[in-house]
C-alpha cells in the first residue's frame, strides 16, 4: 500500500494506492476534508491542519479497510526555489560506475543555498561524457570525464517542518516530501509532452505552480502566489457578498470569459447580515472573474518570459488543479499565452476512476505514482540485503555449530579420524 497526503490550502486529500503485480495503481481508498490551517501552501494554524489531516486518513482507512502508517506529503508555496546546476568528475576506471554517477551528482549540488532552504530534489537531465552529449543513463559507458546538468528544488526549512510536525502529531511517519507540481506532473503529463517541452500549471486556492518540461527532464519550476482564493475574494469584494457564499457562487456560476457567459441568465446574490438578496447576471459575474484569470496567466507568462522558456514549449500549457475546472478557463488561457492549451486530469491509476478523475485529484495521484517509483527502485535493494542476510545467517549458524568457522574439510578429518580409531 501507498498513500498520497495532498494537504492544499483549501482542501486536505489521502489517497490510499495498491501496487498490482503488472507494476500498476489502482486506488482503493479515499478521504478529503476541508483545510483551515493552511494559507498560500503553508501552515498557520498546526492544531486545525492536524484535525483536517486526521479526518481524511480516517476517511481514506475506512474505505480501504487498512491502517495508515506512512504517507507522501506535497510541499507548495512561495517559499520554494529552484536552480539548475553542473557538476564534473574524473571516469576512475574508464567505465562509468554507479559510484561515479553519486560522485557527480553530489558535485553537482555544491552550490551555496541559504542556511534556512532545505533541499527537496535534485533531479538529474542529463549527462555528457567527455563529448559526447545528451545522455540519459551513463551507466556502463566508457569515458574519462562525466559531467551532470540537475535540477535542484529546495524550500524553507521551517515551512516543511510544520507540515511534517503536523504529520507526525497524526501517529504518521513521512516516506517523502515531494513538490506539488512534480506530483502533479507525473499524473498530468505524457512522456511525448515531456520530450517535446512543455509547461505545467497547477491552479490551486493558495497558489499556482508551474514546472517546465524540456527534452523529459525538468528545467524551471516556480510559484506565482495569485490563485483561486483570490477570485473567491473578488466576487466577494464586488458582489458584497460574504466569502462562504462567494465561494459557492465561484463553484456553480463563474465564467472565466465572459464572452461565453448568458447574458440574461440571473444569479440570486446573498447580502451581508439580514439585507435581501440581490440579482445580477452571469455575464457581470464572468467579467470579475475574467479580470482576475487574465491577471494570473499574465503572471505565469511573465515568469516564462523571465526564466527564458517561453518559446521552448511547442507542446504548450496544460493547466490542472481545482481553479482550472472553472468554464472557459482553458479558452481565457489559449488567448493570453496563444498557444495550444489543454485541460489536464490524472491518468495513470486504476479504480475509483469516476471520481479522480478530476483536476483536484492531480497532485494526490501524482505522489501514488512517484511513491511507487520509489518503492520499485528501493525493491531490489531490499532483496539484496535479504540475501546477503540469509548468507551471514548461515555462516553464523555454521561458526556456533562447530565453535569456529565452518571447514567442510576438517569435519571429514575428524569422522575419518574417528573411524580408524575403532577398527
Amino acid at each position: 500500500m501507498i498513500v498520497g497526503l495532498d494537504v492544499g490550502t483549501s482542501k486536505v486529500i489521502c489517497l490510499v494506492g495498491e501496487v498490482l503485480a503488472d507494476g500498476s495503481l489502482e486506488i482503493v481508498g479515499i478521504g478529503s476534508h476541508s483545510s483551515k490551517g493552511m494559507k498560500r501552501g503553508v501552515v498557520i494554524n498546526i492544531e486545525s491542519t492536524v484535525q483536517s489531516i486526521q479526518r481524511a486518513v480516517e476517511e481514506a482507512e475506512l474505505m480501504a479497510g487498512c491502517n495508515i502508517h506512512s504517507v507522501y506529503v506535497s510541499v507548495a508555496g512561495s517559499h520554494i526555489r529552484s536552480l539548475n546546476s553542473h557538476g564534473i568528475v574524473a571516469v576512475k576506471n574508464g567505465e562509468v560506475q554507479k559510484e561515479d554517477i553519486d560522485r557527480v551528482i553530489d558535485a553537482a549540488q555544491a552550490v551555496p543555498i541559504s542556511s534556512d532552504q532545505r533541499v527537496l530534489h535534485i533531479l538529474p537531465q542529463e549527462y555528457h561524457i567527455d563529448s559526447q552529449e545528451g545522455i540519459k543513463d551513463p551507466l556502463g559507458m566508457s569515458g574519462v570525464r562525466l559531467e551532470a546538468n540537475v535540477h535542484m528544488i529546495s524550500g524553507a526549512a521551517n515551512a516543511v517542518m510544520n507540515v511534517e510536525k503536523c504529520i507526525k502529531r497524526c501517529g504518521l511517519g513521512v516516506d517523502g516530501v515531494i513538490l506539488s507540481q512534480l506530483a502533479s506532473s507525473a499524473s498530468s503529463l505524457s512522456e511525448d509532452e515531456k520530450e517535446l517541452g512543455v509547461c505545467l500549471v497547477d491552479i490551486g486556492a493558495g497558489t499556482s505552480d508551474i514546472a517546465v518540461w524540456l527534452d523529459g527532464a525538468l528545467h524551471h519550476t516556480a510559484v506565482v502566489p495569485v490563485a483561486g482564493d483570490q477570485v473567491t475574494n473578488d466576487i466577494s469584494m464586488a458582489l458584497r457578498t460574504p466569502t462562504q457564499h462567494a465561494e459557492e457562487i465561484k463553484v456553480k456560476y463563474a465564467c472565466a470569459m465572459s464572452s461565453l457567459a448568458v447574458v440574461d441568465q440571473a444569479i440570486q446574490v446573498p447580502s451581508v447580515g439580514d439585507r435581501q438578496p440581490r440579482t445580477i447576471s452571469r455575464h457581470a459575474l464572468a467579467e470579475v472573474v475574467e479580470a482576475r484569470y487574465e491577471e494570473i496567466y499574465s503572471l505565469i507568462q511573465d515568469e516564462l518570459r523571465r526564466s527564458g522558456y517561453a518559446e521552448r514549449i511547442p507542446a504548450g500549457i496544460v493547466i490542472t488543479g481545482g481553479t482550472s475546472l472553472m468554464e472557459g478557463a482553458a479558452e481565457l488561457a489559449e488567448k493570453v499565452f496563444d498557444m495550444p492549451v489543454r485541460l489536464s486530469v490524472p491518468d495513470c491509476a486504476k479504480g475509483m476512476s469516476g471520481i479522480v478523475d478530476n483536476p483536484i485529484y492531480s497532485t494526490s495521484v501524482g505522489l501514488l505514482a512517484y511513491g511507487s517509483k520509489e518503492a520499485e527502485v528501493a525493491e531490489p535493494s531490499k532483496q539484496v540485503m535479504s540475501k546477503t542476510q540469509s548468507k551471514r545467517d548461515i555462516s553464523l549458524l555454521a561458526t556456533k555449530e562447530t565453535g569456529s568457522s565452518f571447514s567442510a574439510t576438517k569435519v571429514w578429518h575428524n569422522l575419518k579420524h574417528w573411524f580408524q580409531s575403532y577398527m
